[in-house]
């Protein structure tokens, strides 16, 4: 998949070394539904703030906000910290959500 808006991107590798990209977080936590965890290296979401960064999406915090729409629509954006999401919120509204949260939200 090609990313069309890096600061919502998000990537899957697995414990085989298998990399799956995502245009949007809630694309990912919606994949995961279905993947054995075992199975899973390391889940990354880019920093809304510096697209270039990848952070560890089960330290990160999350921010499902009407003011920032996300490709898919899910209007969720990721931080490093609580401290960088609780900004944003300040700025833009929204839920801040932790990465065990937003599984659970997006569960089938």
């Amino acid at each position: 998949m090609s990313i069309v808006d890096k600061p919502f991107a998000a990537e899957m590798v697995t414990t085989k070394g298998k990399v799956y990209k995502f245009d949007a977080i809630e694309c990912m936590a919606q994949f995961i539904q279905e993947e054995d965890e075992n199975n899973i290296a390391l889940l990354l979401v880019r920093d809304f703030n510096n697209p270039d960064e990848w952070v560890d999406a089960n330290s990160a915090f999350f921010l499902i906000s009407k003011e920032l729409p996300s490709p898919m629509g899910g209007y969720l954006s990721a931080y490093p910290t609580k401290t960088a999401a609780e900004a944003m919120q300040a700025e833009k509204g929204g839920e801040i959500l932790t990465w065990e949260q937003l599984k659970q939200k997006y569960a089938r």
